[in-house]
């Protein structure tokens, strides 16, 4: 199957088996980084994450853990569509005064957010295999960051109607360390 044509199932999956749930429920996933994981990163460490859509694992419950833990926490930021993705200084995981509609539609930190380069890197993905295969959005910006910053852990959040059992790849693919779903954890932890 054509990447294009497994996003669109996916997503369409996704999108149900979210809505399925009661709102209460969505709350209560994802409350915190599993401790395996937790263990591997340090206290200095900057923690990249993402504003999550309707639709994608929420990340506000990280983000708060991790402000709540004193580590800088850093969401994407795009200075326009053709620009390529930045992280930025995201400061008020409660409020989220410091965020404001970007490029792409995405919250994302204000441009007088301190630009930083997260150590521990959470991703969206729209699909993924259980040796840590990735499915993105298609616009290869996760991939492209995190060539660009080799040896960064990177860690997808995912549903776990969201798994498959494979998943076409390209050599500019970068595979996860670990996967987190609501119900376990995928990778070598």
């Amino acid at each position: 199957m054509k990447k294009s044509e497994l996003r669109k199932q996916l997503r369409s999956a996704r999108r149900e088996h979210v809505e399925q749930l009661p709102e209460t429920m969505r709350g209560l996933v994802f409350r915190h980084p599993p401790r395996p994981i937790l263990d591997r990163i340090g206290p200095d460490a900057v923690i990249g994450l993402y504003h999550a859509t309707a639709h994608e694992a929420p990340t506000a419950n990280y983000s708060a853990h991790f402000c709540e833990h004193r580590h800088r926490v850093a969401l994407p930021r795009f200075a326009s569509h053709d620009a390529p993705m930045r992280f930025a200084e995201h400061t008020d995981p409660f409020g989220e005064t410091d965020l404001q509609k970007g490029s792409f539609g995405l919250m994302q930190p204000t441009a007088d957010a301190q630009e930083l380069t997260p150590d521990v890197l959470f991703v969206p993905l729209i699909g993924f295999a259980a040796t840590g295969e990735r499915l993105g959005q298609g616009g290869g910006h996760y991939d492209r960051w995190l060539s660009e910053h080799p040896g960064r852990m990177a860690i997808g959040l995912a549903w776990d109607v969201q798994l498959c059992e494979d998943l076409p790849t390209e050599p500019h693919d970068i595979t996860l360390d670990a996967v987190i779903t609501p119900t376990r954890m995928y990778g070598p932890f």
